[in-house]
């Protein structure tokens, strides 16, 4: 296999143990015998320079610098790792430049900006599929009820299913994905997802209905985890919070569109027409990734400047992207990685690193909990309210609309918390602010976890007392036909799904970071097998609470008692040992 080679000027320090490459904020340990220990993290070998970018070698091996023009900034180690500025010569000192001395030096991608947004607007549309599926027929289910000869909460298991499905797909396609491709693997799924649409309009039996349900999840939730991993592999740390923020947002706008057209289509065509319009807006979206989106795997392209060959790897209208393309034949790569059921199974190791496994479960929680809230609004409203299905659909517009609003805001909120934390790190290290930290592989001693969840700590306390007053709203008026007393509880489903969705979208940009952002479909599709799963177990269990005489009010205050006492102890144990967690799983991989 082929390695990865550095454009960037590299420079050896005789005695300090160290090699540096370029103008990261990356060091590499070529000495072990050393008593320094270095405080920022080692880069692995397969991620220590684009791989688009061709090896120099300074002209004196022995040479302690390597002058060129720009403003030079010296970091030493001390014994206890700490890093301080200096004007010595001593032999363990480091001297780092600005990315805009180094006239080589390759970016992070070739993209720009709004070529960027293009990829991502395009990943969005694609990832709306997930949940779009999912909710489009909350409104449908007393209709396919009577379709299909069997009770509601018979029809209801197939959210259950959903579900499931949904949490095991991307545990296939995201290792596909990272190994073969984002491009083909987007595609692979589009088909399984409109075949499976494809049935289900056809289909005419219960039990037809579970099993292309199954397939529909199988296709088209693994679209998040991979859409996911493109975002990682064209964007920064820095830049990668407002665009998974947008992200979260278009694709979440399934939430609160989906469940209006179920309502609109089931209302005048009857539930078998939604199945028909899934498969005509998923030919839509295939369409624009056959025709637009490149292959961004970094192992495959690079950081976008590799020349792309065939249908799997090439968009059919490169035009956009050809420009960028690096005519040389010098630009080596390591290729698509090898595919394999251990490739499947290895992100679930991860599960076994504290700070992976206790965000995953705190952000399962409170995704199980906002799914509770979603399933039973159809029953809730319809019993109290006497709700057509037109209605029904309307019902979901609040929680869709703070879906939506919920995961732009927490993009940006994301982005000024990197900001505010890496501002913190150069003035501790007593680092020039034009610098930035290393967009390849974060230094072992960033507080990445606590920048993260800077935003927790208001977020996490609103979700609860929404969630535990939420019930008891609904039976602030309970007589048939007063519409009137639906705006409370709407209001408060309003809150929820804002809360949640903000927890979703740092979680995920949490998961990348903690996968170092080689992984970042993997990372994301064992966060979505966490999630779902508790959450499917919460679906399937929330309306036999409700309807076993607990009643709604004392059922959500018993899940607003679950937050508290479960995700508060588990987030105040990840802000307070989250990075030291981090930093032993660091040196475990080592």
């Amino acid at each position: 296999m082929a390695t990865n080679h550095s454009r960037s000027a590299s420079l050896d320090l005789p005695g300090s143990g160290y090699h540096h490459h370029g103008n990261d904020l990356g060091l590499r340990r070529t000495r072990s015998n050393t008593s320094l220990p270095p405080t920022i993290e080692p880069i692995p070998s397969d991620i220590t320079s684009s791989p688009s970018s061709v090896n120099k070698k300074p002209k004196d091996q022995n040479a302690t610098t390597d002058v060129r023009q720009g403003q030079v900034l010296e970091i030493s180690f001390s014994d206890e790792g700490a890093q301080t500025p200096s004007s010595s010569t001593d032999s363990n000192k480091l001297e780092e430049k600005h990315a805009s001395s180094e006239p080589n030096q390759e970016p992070h991608h070739v993209f720009s900006r709004r070529e960027k947004w293009l990829i991502v607007w395009i990943v969005s549309l694609a990832g709306l599929f997930s949940p779009l599926s999912s909710n489009i027929y909350f409104p449908a289910l007393g209709d396919i009820s009577v379709h299909t000869h069997t009770s509601l909460a018979t029809v209801s298991l197939t959210i259950t299913t959903y579900m499931i499905v949904q949490g095991l797909a991307p545990s296939f396609w995201g290792p596909l994905s990272d190994t073969k491709g984002r491009r083909l693997t987007f595609i692979g799924t589009f088909i399984v997802y409109l075949i499976a649409n494809l049935g289900l309009a056809l289909n005419k039996t219960f039990a037809g209905l579970m099993v292309f349900r199954a397939f529909q999840a199988f296709g088209g939730a693994a679209t998040i985890s991979v859409g996911a991993g493109v975002i990682s592999d064209i964007t920064t740390p820095k830049e990668r919070g407002g665009f998974l923020g947008s992200f979260g947002g278009i694709r979440m706008l399934g939430q609160s569109i989906g469940p209006v057209i179920g309502g609109i289509i089931t209302e005048y065509f009857g539930y078998h027409a939604i199945f028909y319009f899934l498969l005509i807006l998923g030919s839509i979206s295939l369409l624009l990734i056959t025709l637009f989106l490149p292959e961004t795997l970094r192992s495959i392209a690079g950081n976008g400047s590799v020349p792309l060959k065939g249908f799997v790897r090439r968009p059919v209208i490169s035009s956009h992207i050809k420009k960028h393309w690096t005519p040389r034949q010098d630009v080596v790569v390591s290729g698509p990685g090898k595919f394999s059921l251990g490739a499947v199974l290895h992100p679930l190791l991860s599960l076994r690193e504290k700070e992976v496994l206790v965000t995953l479960l705190s952000g399962g929680i409170v995704y199980a909990i906002w799914s509770m809230v979603t399933s039973t609004t159809t029953a809730l409203f319809q019993s109290r309210f006497d709700l057509s299905d037109l209605e029904t659909g309307l019902v979901f517009l609040p929680n869709g609309a703070a879906c939506v609003s919920g995961a732009y805001v927490t993009g940006k909120l994301l982005d000024r918390d990197y900001r505010i934390y890496e501002s913190r790190y150069l003035d501790q290290h007593h680092l020039d602010h034009s610098q930035h930290i290393s967009h390849k592989h974060l230094p072992r001693d960033f507080p990445i976890i606590k920048a993260r969840l800077r935003s927790t700590w208001f977020l996490l306390p609103i979700f609860t007392i929404a969630v535990s007053v939420y019930g008891f709203s609904l039976n602030s008026s309970n007589s048939e036909g007063q519409k009137k007393g639906m705006i409370l509880p709407l209001m408060l489903q309003f809150v929820i799904a804002f809360t949640a969705t903000a927890v979703f979208t740092q979680n995920s940009a949490l998961m990348v970071d903690l996968f170092c952002s080689k992984k970042a479909a993997s990372a994301t599709a064992v966060n979505n097998l966490v999630r779902c799963g508790i959450g499917a177990g919460g679906v399937a269990v929330v309306q036999f609470i409700i309807d076993g005489g607990l009643g709604a009010g004392w059922t959500f205050f018993m899940f607003g008692g679950v937050v508290l006492g479960l995700c508060w102890p588990l987030m105040g144990g990840m802000w307070v040992r989250g990075d030291l967690w981090r930093l032993a799983s660091l040196r475990s991989r080592e």
